[in-house]
């Protein structure tokens, strides 16, 4: 006879480090990865200086939600951390590269 496993509510310090983990990467990381559009955005698109501004910011609202879901439907939060790691590092060698504010 085989014993059943139940399986009721996760309980323990890994679940509540999994939760830890990925709230502060929606939090942290969404607000990070956010700032970096909008910095991206302000300095590529060919649009004057406050339009350009503008459009960035408004669309870096969008990324938050985003980095967020993701956050949590990732397969595990290590691997959460890591993809809005490398995101924030592609943005930041975008920002970096396009220089200084026209």
């Amino acid at each position: 006879m085989t014993a059943r496993v139940y399986r009721g509510r996760p309980s323990g310090w890994r679940y509540r480090a999994n939760v830890a983990i990925r709230t502060l990467t929606a939090t942290v990381g969404g607000y990070v990865v956010a700032a970096l559009t909008a910095a991206m955005l302000a300095r590529t698109l060919p649009l004057s200086r406050v339009e350009a501004v503008t459009t960035g910011t408004m669309l870096a609202y969008l990324v938050v939600p985003g980095v967020a879901v993701w956050a949590f439907l990732a397969r595990g939060p290590w691997r959460a951390l890591a993809s809005v790691i490398m995101i924030a590092a592609l943005l930041g060698l975008t920002v970096w590269m396009a220089g200084p504010p026209a």
